[in-house]
């Protein structure tokens, strides 16, 4: 690979903003400082836009193998670099099942020949597969993913003595789902009696409660702390579990921490009468007032990580009656510009996205080499310009799917390139043929 100087950058990164150029050797960040000049470099010049590092986003459902009607690794991972992503972590509710090493090497293998952006696994604790756990090698799988509560896949884990187990026999993140189940399936029970299979999705928050989160979260963390096990609690979604999460000590120490969600940032209950099925998520998406709390513990540091939660559905799926609709969104594509409007709105600084989307995945997973425009790293990068307002529409959406509840929505921001391994993926629209994405390893 050819050498590339990026000139006239504003770089956001490691909490500031500065003006500097960035020389790429292959797939190394060479050198970062003020007016580089090297003869034998490509010159791309940035004209003052935003250089990132690239997003790592911890959880994705990309649908491969098994479920490829709704997504597969290519077209997600390409709609995904589109957008600024240039790292993803995929979770184990395919078909089959992430729940051996085989399977998870079997999906490796794919992401190997099809993927746009660099990948990992994330491997799924069963009530009976201890022993793969144990195998599992830190270095080269990203974590272990318990669904605590059910969800798209059936994977519910509900022995508590063999969670407890899976958190006593590893050192890896454990990242968990956290609904409690009892809870849910007494409430979904009171409103199939009034509705049947046609119940409001109004009421959806209603049945996946504020409740029915707490108590799993709370019982989780009980059980991190006891063990000392190094627990990750996905896409929180109410204002009360944000109390059960620290911000006095640095994210490096930290061995419980949190993630909160796109569509749980954006959407509230005030949305569902306009977006109906297409912003039914597990965990729902909640009140306004939820929303501006998780704002808050976002901001104050109790929440680590803004995910994606990416899990897209056809539209015929999404269309059916409560019941049968399944619970999920397609959101890689729209997730950076969807925070650099709220930055925009003054809701988030620059710099804070970056470290929430970019920085501290890579400290929580221990990620080697991204994360951070350093020098030695790999170049993965993104272009952002501000000047280029763009409206979503069904002609833009990349998903396999062919939707994204942000449909009609305008941003102020565009994302212009994606360099992968220092490699421009991703430019002005066009994709490269060339795939040089890499297996993620760790720094464990």
């Amino acid at each position: 690979m050819a050498k590339l100087l990026l000139k006239n950058t504003t770089l956001v990164n490691e909490g500031a903003i500065k003006e500097v150029d960035v020389l790429i050797n292959g797939e190394i960040i060479e050198k970062i400082e003020k007016d580089i000049s090297d003869p034998n470099a490509e010159l791309i010049d940035f004209k003052g836009n935003y250089l990132l590092p690239g997003l790592i986003d911890d959880q994705v459902h990309f649908r491969e193998p098994g479920l490829t009607h709704k997504g597969n690794i290519a077209t997600e991972s390409k709609a995904a670099i589109a957008g600024g992503i240039t790292s993803f972590m995929e979770q184990p509710n395919t078909k089959p099942q992430a729940t051996t090493i085989e399977k998870l090497e079997e999906k490796f293998a794919i992401a190997a020949q099809t993927s746009y952006a660099n990948y990992s696994f994330k491997f799924g604790g069963t009530n009976d597969n201890l022993e793969e756990i144990k195998r599992l090698d830190p270095k080269s799988c990203s974590g272990i993913k318990l669904f605590l509560g059910s969800s798209t896949g059936n994977m519910l884990v509900d022995d508590e003595a063999v969670i407890e187990q899976i958190f006593r026999n590893t050192e890896m993140v454990i990242s968990t789902h956290c609904e409690d189940e009892g809870t849910i399936k007494k409430n979904l029970e009171e409103y199939l009696k009034r509705y049947g299979d046609d119940i409001p999705i109004r009421y959806h928050p209603e049945i996946r409660s504020s409740e029915a989160c707490y108590l799993s979260s709370s019982r989780t963390i009980a059980l991190a702390k006891k063990t000392g096990a190094r627990l990750h609690v996905f896409h929180l979604s109410t204002g009360r579990e944000t109390e059960l999460f620290r911000n006095d000590i640095p994210l490096k120490d930290k061995k419980i921490t949190a993630e909160v969600c796109i569509h749980h940032l954006w959407f509230s209950d005030e949305d569902y009468d306009e977006k109906g099925m297409f912003i039914k998520w597990n965990p729902a998406v909640k009140k306004a007032s939820d929303r501006e709390q998780l704002w808050k513990a976002l901001l104050d540091d109790r929440i680590d990580v803004i995910a994606t939660d990416h899990a897209p559905h056809t539209l015929d799926e999404k269309r059916n009656v409560y019941t049968k609709a399944p619970s999920g969104g397609p959101l890689v594509q729209h997730a950076l510009v969807a925070m650099l409007q709220k930055h925009r709105e003054g809701k988030i600084s620059l710099e804070r996205i970056v470290e929430k989307t970019s920085h501290n995945p890579a400290i929580l997973f221990q990620v080697e080499k991204r994360g951070f425009v350093r020098e030695g790293y790999y170049a993965d990068l993104v272009q952002v310009n501000y000047g280029e307002p763009w409206q979503v529409t069904k002609n833009n959406i990349l998903y396999k799917c062919g939707w994204s509840p942000f449909e009609s929505t305008s941003f102020d921001a565009k994302i212009i390139r994606t360099f992968i391994n220092g490699h421009l993926a991703y430019d002005q629209g066009r994709f490269s043929e060339i795939r040089e994405a890499k297996r993620l390893t760790f720094d464990r």
